[in-house]
């Protein structure tokens, strides 16, 4: 077993990336503070095709040098809009008969492991670092789903946990050759 170098492994260009079909996913961020964690989650996206993300309330928007950071390049080919609050952007996904699915531990969540696809696209919703996804929000949501967490804390970073989320969906959309 050999490490391949960079220029050994195949990748696609920006406008490839922008013309090849993309997985029916938007990512959908409430008020996210660091935009480290904002780059972080732009470089998940690129690496799972998603169709784009929504940026909303604080959350930093390109360019921006700590989301450029942590993009390494991601920033430009993922696909992006910015609502200054993220009720304005569920209700246009709503219009659009999106199912929304907030990413918070909810007196209704279900666990990410038993999570099935619905028959419409998926908006996934994820929330500031410390004070989550808001109730507001939630209010907007179809289901909210949690990731099963064992040891003592029950939270992760927001990134971690999009990318957690998103290999899920990824998974379960393959699967069904979508």
């Amino acid at each position: 077993m050999k490490k391949l170098k960079s220029n050994e492994i195949k990748t696609i260009s920006i406008d490839e990336f922008k013309n090849c079909e993309k997985s029916p996913l938007i990512i959908v961020l409430d008020n996210i503070r660091s935009a480290l964690n904002v780059g972080s989650i732009f470089r998940t996206s690129d690496a799972f095709l998603i169709d784009k993300i929504m940026l909303c309330g604080i959350t930093a928007c390109p360019p921006q040098k700590d989301i450029r950071k942590s993009a390494l390049g991601a920033d430009t080919s993922v696909k992006w809009e910015y609502y200054s609050n993220t009720i304005d952007a569920i209700n246009v996904l709503i219009k659009k008969k999106y199912n929304i699915v907030s990413v918070e531990q909810t007196s209704m969540s279900h666990s990410l492991e038993k999570v099935k696809l619905p028959k419409t696209p998926i908006a996934l919703v994820f929330g500031n670092e410390v004070s989550g996804v808001s109730q507001e929000v939630i209010d907007l949501c179809d289901e909210s789903i949690e990731i099963p967490q064992l040891g003592t804390k029950h939270s992760l970073n927001v990134s971690v946990a999009t990318g957690i989320v998103i290999w899920k969906y990824y998974e379960m959309l393959k699967n069904q050759n979508i």
